[in-house]
Protein backbone atom coordinates (compact mmCIF):
# COMPACT_ATOMS: atom_id res chain seq x y z
CA UNK A 1 0.00 0.00 0.00
CA UNK A 2 1.67 3.33 -0.98
CA UNK A 3 2.09 5.90 1.48
CA UNK A 4 -1.06 7.94 0.01
CA UNK A 5 -3.18 4.95 0.33
CA UNK A 6 -2.25 3.94 3.62
CA UNK A 7 -2.59 7.84 5.02
CA UNK A 8 -6.66 7.62 2.98
CA UNK A 9 -6.76 4.57 4.88
CA UNK A 10 -6.66 5.97 8.30
CA UNK A 11 -8.51 9.02 7.92
CA UNK A 12 -11.10 6.55 6.53
CA UNK A 13 -11.15 4.46 9.82
CA UNK A 14 -10.98 7.41 12.16
CA UNK A 15 -13.83 9.54 10.45
CA UNK A 16 -15.81 6.38 11.19
CA UNK A 17 -16.13 7.16 14.69
CA UNK A 18 -16.69 10.75 14.48
CA UNK A 19 -20.51 10.98 15.15
CA UNK A 20 -20.59 8.72 17.98
CA UNK A 21 -17.50 10.32 19.56
CA UNK A 22 -18.92 13.50 19.09
CA UNK A 23 -22.22 12.10 20.68
CA UNK A 24 -19.81 11.07 23.73
CA UNK A 25 -17.94 14.44 24.23
CA UNK A 26 -21.73 16.02 23.57
CA UNK A 27 -22.92 14.20 27.10
CA UNK A 28 -19.57 14.86 28.86
CA UNK A 29 -19.13 18.51 27.79
CA UNK A 30 -22.93 19.75 27.20
CA UNK A 31 -21.96 21.92 24.41
CA UNK A 32 -22.27 20.80 20.44
CA UNK A 33 -19.39 23.01 19.78
CA UNK A 34 -17.55 22.06 22.31
CA UNK A 35 -17.33 18.45 21.44
CA UNK A 36 -16.86 19.07 17.78
CA UNK A 37 -13.37 20.90 19.22
CA UNK A 38 -13.25 17.67 21.08
CA UNK A 39 -13.24 15.28 18.48
CA UNK A 40 -11.16 17.11 16.00
CA UNK A 41 -8.95 17.37 18.88
CA UNK A 42 -9.01 13.12 19.69
CA UNK A 43 -8.45 12.63 15.83
CA UNK A 44 -5.94 14.94 15.31
CA UNK A 45 -3.91 13.01 18.22
CA UNK A 46 -4.96 9.66 17.06
CA UNK A 47 -3.69 10.81 13.54
CA UNK A 48 -0.12 11.74 14.88
CA UNK A 49 0.45 8.51 17.23
CA UNK A 50 -1.62 6.31 15.04
CA UNK A 51 1.99 4.29 14.27
CA UNK A 52 2.38 3.84 17.76
CA UNK A 53 -1.14 2.52 18.05
CA UNK A 54 -0.17 -1.71 18.65
CA UNK A 55 -3.59 -3.30 18.34
CA UNK A 56 -3.61 -4.14 22.31
CA UNK A 57 -7.10 -2.91 22.23
CA UNK A 58 -9.69 -2.15 19.52
CA UNK A 59 -8.95 1.43 17.35
CA UNK A 60 -13.02 2.24 19.39
CA UNK A 61 -11.46 1.83 22.79
CA UNK A 62 -8.24 3.41 22.08
CA UNK A 63 -10.00 6.38 20.73
CA UNK A 64 -12.24 6.69 23.28
CA UNK A 65 -9.63 6.91 26.01
CA UNK A 66 -8.32 9.58 23.92
CA UNK A 67 -11.74 11.16 23.51
CA UNK A 68 -12.43 10.86 27.59
CA UNK A 69 -8.83 12.89 28.83
CA UNK A 70 -9.46 15.33 25.76
CA UNK A 71 -12.81 16.27 27.66
CA UNK A 72 -11.68 16.10 31.21
CA UNK A 73 -8.99 18.53 30.21
CA UNK A 74 -11.45 21.01 28.88
CA UNK A 75 -13.69 20.46 32.36
CA UNK A 76 -10.48 21.17 34.79
CA UNK A 77 -11.59 24.94 34.52
CA UNK A 78 -14.53 23.96 36.79
CA UNK A 79 -17.82 25.50 34.29
CA UNK A 80 -20.73 23.23 34.17
CA UNK A 81 -23.58 24.13 31.48
CA UNK A 82 -27.25 24.54 32.68
CA UNK A 83 -30.93 24.55 31.88
CA UNK A 84 -32.27 28.53 33.25
CA UNK A 85 -34.42 25.82 35.04
CA UNK A 86 -31.52 24.97 36.96
CA UNK A 87 -30.34 27.87 38.06
CA UNK A 88 -33.20 29.78 39.18
CA UNK A 89 -37.04 29.52 40.56
CA UNK A 90 -39.80 30.29 37.37
CA UNK A 91 -40.19 34.13 36.91
CA UNK A 92 -43.58 35.68 37.33
CA UNK A 93 -44.83 36.99 33.88
CA UNK A 94 -45.44 40.56 35.95
CA UNK A 95 -41.57 40.68 36.82
CA UNK A 96 -40.29 39.08 33.27
CA UNK A 97 -37.04 40.60 32.33
CA UNK A 98 -34.58 39.66 29.73
CA UNK A 99 -30.93 39.33 31.67
CA UNK A 100 -28.58 37.75 29.47
CA UNK A 101 -25.80 35.45 30.68
CA UNK A 102 -22.38 34.28 28.87
CA UNK A 103 -22.33 31.84 25.90
CA UNK A 104 -20.92 29.32 28.21
CA UNK A 105 -23.49 29.17 30.78
CA UNK A 106 -26.11 27.00 29.16
CA UNK A 107 -26.21 23.36 28.25
CA UNK A 108 -26.74 23.55 24.29
CA UNK A 109 -28.98 22.05 21.34
CA UNK A 110 -27.59 19.38 18.93
CA UNK A 111 -29.05 18.37 15.33
CA UNK A 112 -29.79 14.10 16.20
CA UNK A 113 -27.61 13.59 13.03
CA UNK A 114 -24.12 15.16 14.70
CA UNK A 115 -24.43 12.75 17.35
CA UNK A 116 -26.27 9.73 17.26
CA UNK A 117 -24.46 6.82 14.44
CA UNK A 118 -27.31 4.99 12.74
CA UNK A 119 -27.54 1.73 14.67
CA UNK A 120 -29.80 -1.65 13.19
CA UNK A 121 -31.10 -2.07 16.74
CA UNK A 122 -34.39 -0.32 17.51
CA UNK A 123 -33.60 -0.25 21.68
CA UNK A 124 -29.74 0.46 21.31
CA UNK A 125 -31.15 3.24 19.11
CA UNK A 126 -34.03 4.23 21.52
CA UNK A 127 -31.58 4.30 24.29
CA UNK A 128 -29.30 7.10 22.61
CA UNK A 129 -31.49 9.28 21.96
CA UNK A 130 -32.83 9.24 25.68
CA UNK A 131 -28.89 9.88 26.56
CA UNK A 132 -29.13 13.11 23.96
CA UNK A 133 -32.28 14.92 25.88
CA UNK A 134 -31.98 18.22 27.17
CA UNK A 135 -32.69 17.15 30.89
CA UNK A 136 -30.62 14.20 30.86
CA UNK A 137 -27.34 15.95 29.71
CA UNK A 138 -28.41 18.52 32.56
CA UNK A 139 -28.64 15.89 34.70
CA UNK A 140 -24.95 14.64 33.75
CA UNK A 141 -23.40 17.98 34.43
CA UNK A 142 -23.77 17.56 38.06
CA UNK A 143 -21.69 14.73 38.04
CA UNK A 144 -17.73 15.25 39.18
CA UNK A 145 -16.09 14.79 35.87
CA UNK A 146 -14.92 11.39 36.23
CA UNK A 147 -18.23 10.10 37.13
CA UNK A 148 -19.85 11.63 34.25
CA UNK A 149 -17.60 9.54 31.59
CA UNK A 150 -18.53 6.56 34.20
CA UNK A 151 -22.24 6.46 33.87
CA UNK A 152 -21.77 7.40 30.22
CA UNK A 153 -19.78 4.30 29.57
CA UNK A 154 -21.65 1.64 31.28
CA UNK A 155 -25.31 3.25 31.38
CA UNK A 156 -25.43 4.83 27.65
CA UNK A 157 -22.74 2.76 25.90
CA UNK A 158 -23.09 -0.92 27.92
CA UNK A 159 -19.19 -0.71 28.17
CA UNK A 160 -18.05 -3.33 30.93
CA UNK A 161 -16.98 -2.76 34.21
CA UNK A 162 -13.80 -4.27 32.80
CA UNK A 163 -13.12 -1.69 29.86
CA UNK A 164 -13.99 1.07 31.69
CA UNK A 165 -11.69 0.36 34.09
CA UNK A 166 -9.11 -0.19 31.45
CA UNK A 167 -9.29 3.30 30.04
CA UNK A 168 -9.24 5.02 33.18
CA UNK A 169 -6.35 3.38 34.29
CA UNK A 170 -8.36 2.16 37.67
CA UNK A 171 -9.81 -0.74 38.98
CA UNK A 172 -13.25 -2.35 38.83
CA UNK A 173 -13.97 -1.53 42.50
CA UNK A 174 -13.66 2.13 41.70
CA UNK A 175 -15.83 2.40 38.36
CA UNK A 176 -18.83 0.36 40.26
CA UNK A 177 -18.01 2.88 43.24
CA UNK A 178 -18.21 6.01 40.96
CA UNK A 179 -21.13 4.29 39.12
CA UNK A 180 -23.08 4.02 42.24
CA UNK A 181 -22.75 8.13 43.41
CA UNK A 182 -23.40 8.59 39.77
CA UNK A 183 -27.33 6.68 39.96
CA UNK A 184 -27.93 8.41 43.51
CA UNK A 185 -27.07 11.72 42.35
CA UNK A 186 -28.91 11.56 38.73
CA UNK A 187 -32.08 10.05 41.11
CA UNK A 188 -32.04 12.84 42.98
CA UNK A 189 -32.42 15.49 39.73
CA UNK A 190 -34.94 16.56 37.39
CA UNK A 191 -34.18 14.07 34.41
CA UNK A 192 -37.95 13.59 33.49
CA UNK A 193 -39.01 11.90 30.58
CA UNK A 194 -39.82 13.37 26.73
CA UNK A 195 -41.26 11.57 24.31
CA UNK A 196 -38.36 10.84 21.80
CA UNK A 197 -38.61 12.31 17.84
CA UNK A 198 -38.28 8.72 16.42
CA UNK A 199 -40.63 7.37 16.16
CA UNK A 200 -43.61 9.65 17.33
CA UNK A 201 -46.97 7.87 17.56
CA UNK A 202 -50.01 9.03 15.56
CA UNK A 203 -51.46 11.08 18.70
CA UNK A 204 -47.87 12.78 19.20
CA UNK A 205 -47.64 13.87 15.51
CA UNK A 206 -51.28 15.34 15.73
CA UNK A 207 -50.29 17.11 18.55
CA UNK A 208 -46.86 18.42 16.65
CA UNK A 209 -49.58 19.58 14.10
CA UNK A 210 -52.01 21.53 16.04
CA UNK A 211 -48.84 23.11 17.77
CA UNK A 212 -47.24 24.41 14.77
CA UNK A 213 -50.97 25.95 13.29
CA UNK A 214 -51.49 27.47 16.60
CA UNK A 215 -47.82 28.71 16.94
CA UNK A 216 -48.20 30.38 13.11
CA UNK A 217 -51.78 31.48 13.66
CA UNK A 218 -50.50 33.07 17.14
CA UNK A 219 -53.73 31.19 18.74
CA UNK A 220 -53.24 31.53 22.03
CA UNK A 221 -56.23 29.64 22.88
CA UNK A 222 -55.83 26.63 20.50
CA UNK A 223 -52.05 26.71 22.48
CA UNK A 224 -52.85 26.74 25.98
CA UNK A 225 -55.04 23.43 25.09
CA UNK A 226 -51.77 21.58 23.85
CA UNK A 227 -49.40 23.15 27.37
CA UNK A 228 -49.67 21.10 30.28
CA UNK A 229 -50.67 23.47 32.79
CA UNK A 230 -46.91 23.10 34.46
CA UNK A 231 -45.26 23.49 31.15
CA UNK A 232 -41.99 25.61 30.73
CA UNK A 233 -40.50 28.02 28.59
CA UNK A 234 -37.09 28.82 28.51
CA UNK A 235 -35.30 31.50 26.22
CA UNK A 236 -30.92 31.16 26.54
CA UNK A 237 -28.90 33.33 26.94
CA UNK A 238 -31.69 34.71 28.99
CA UNK A 239 -31.89 33.46 32.30
CA UNK A 240 -35.90 34.24 32.74
CA UNK A 241 -37.82 31.00 32.04
CA UNK A 242 -41.56 30.75 32.81
CA UNK A 243 -44.23 28.07 34.04
CA UNK A 244 -48.03 27.54 33.46
CA UNK A 245 -49.72 28.02 30.19
CA UNK A 246 -51.23 31.57 31.26
CA UNK A 247 -48.03 33.17 31.96
CA UNK A 248 -46.59 31.28 28.55
CA UNK A 249 -49.23 33.01 25.88
CA UNK A 250 -48.98 36.41 28.04
CA UNK A 251 -45.26 36.86 27.26
CA UNK A 252 -46.22 35.33 23.58
CA UNK A 253 -48.60 38.44 23.66
CA UNK A 254 -46.50 40.71 25.64
CA UNK A 255 -42.62 40.60 25.32
CA UNK A 256 -42.98 38.23 22.77
CA UNK A 257 -45.45 39.52 20.72
CA UNK A 258 -43.18 39.89 17.64
CA UNK A 259 -42.87 36.83 16.81
CA UNK A 260 -46.85 36.48 15.66
CA UNK A 261 -46.61 36.13 12.22
CA UNK A 262 -43.32 33.03 12.71
CA UNK A 263 -43.31 29.88 10.73
CA UNK A 264 -41.91 26.57 11.80
CA UNK A 265 -39.74 24.67 9.97
CA UNK A 266 -39.47 20.96 11.54
CA UNK A 267 -35.92 19.31 12.89
CA UNK A 268 -35.05 17.52 15.15
CA UNK A 269 -32.64 17.94 18.13
CA UNK A 270 -31.44 16.08 21.28
CA UNK A 271 -33.10 12.97 20.27
CA UNK A 272 -36.93 14.98 20.58
CA UNK A 273 -38.93 16.91 18.08
CA UNK A 274 -37.83 20.40 17.47
CA UNK A 275 -38.31 23.97 14.71
CA UNK A 276 -36.50 26.20 13.73
CA UNK A 277 -38.85 29.53 14.31
CA UNK A 278 -38.48 32.76 11.67
CA UNK A 279 -40.21 35.91 12.47
CA UNK A 280 -41.31 38.63 10.43
CA UNK A 281 -38.26 40.93 9.58
CA UNK A 282 -38.96 43.88 10.95
CA UNK A 283 -37.17 45.96 8.57
CA UNK A 284 -38.70 44.32 5.32
CA UNK A 285 -40.50 41.67 3.65
CA UNK A 286 -39.53 38.08 4.74
CA UNK A 287 -38.44 36.17 7.98
CA UNK A 288 -35.21 36.07 9.61
CA UNK A 289 -34.01 33.54 12.37
CA UNK A 290 -35.71 34.07 15.68
CA UNK A 291 -34.79 30.71 17.88
CA UNK A 292 -34.24 26.84 17.79
CA UNK A 293 -37.22 25.48 19.51
CA UNK A 294 -36.51 21.63 21.22
CA UNK A 295 -40.43 20.42 22.45
CA UNK A 296 -40.66 18.31 25.19
CA UNK A 297 -43.63 16.34 24.69
CA UNK A 298 -45.56 14.20 27.38
CA UNK A 299 -48.61 12.24 28.28
CA UNK A 300 -50.33 13.85 25.26
CA UNK A 301 -49.52 17.61 26.44
CA UNK A 302 -46.30 19.49 25.38
CA UNK A 303 -44.32 20.08 28.80
CA UNK A 304 -41.36 22.40 27.34
CA UNK A 305 -40.98 24.81 24.49
CA UNK A 306 -37.21 25.83 24.75
CA UNK A 307 -36.17 28.59 22.70
CA UNK A 308 -32.32 28.89 22.11
CA UNK A 309 -31.59 32.31 20.38
CA UNK A 310 -28.24 32.96 19.24
CA UNK A 311 -29.81 31.77 15.60
CA UNK A 312 -26.32 32.96 13.99
CA UNK A 313 -24.90 29.81 15.75
CA UNK A 314 -27.93 27.65 15.85
CA UNK A 315 -28.63 27.59 12.15
CA UNK A 316 -26.02 27.10 10.43
CA UNK A 317 -25.11 24.26 12.65
CA UNK A 318 -28.71 22.43 12.00
CA UNK A 319 -28.24 23.52 8.18
CA UNK A 320 -31.35 26.12 7.85
CA UNK A 321 -31.54 29.27 5.57
CA UNK A 322 -30.83 32.48 6.72
CA UNK A 323 -34.15 34.03 5.83
CA UNK A 324 -36.92 32.45 4.37
CA UNK A 325 -39.08 35.16 1.82
CA UNK A 326 -42.54 35.98 1.54
CA UNK A 327 -43.00 32.44 -1.04
CA UNK A 328 -40.98 30.00 0.99
CA UNK A 329 -42.44 30.75 4.14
Amino acid sequence: MSDQAATADIDSRLEGHRVELTGYCYRMLGSAFEAEDAVQDTLVRAWRSFDKFEGRSSLRSWLYRIATNVCLDMLKAGNKRARPVDLTGPTPLAQAALNPLPENTWLEPVPDGRVLPSVADPAEAAVARESVRLAFVAALQHLPPKQRAVLILREVLAWRASEVAELLDTSVASVNSALQRARATLADTDSSATATANPLDKEQRKLLDRYVAAFEGYDMAALTALLHEDAVMTMPPFDLWLRGHDDITGFMLSIGASCAGSRLLATVANGTPAFAQYKPDPDGRGLVPWAVQVIDISDGAITGMHCFLDTPRWFPLFGFPDRLDDAAS
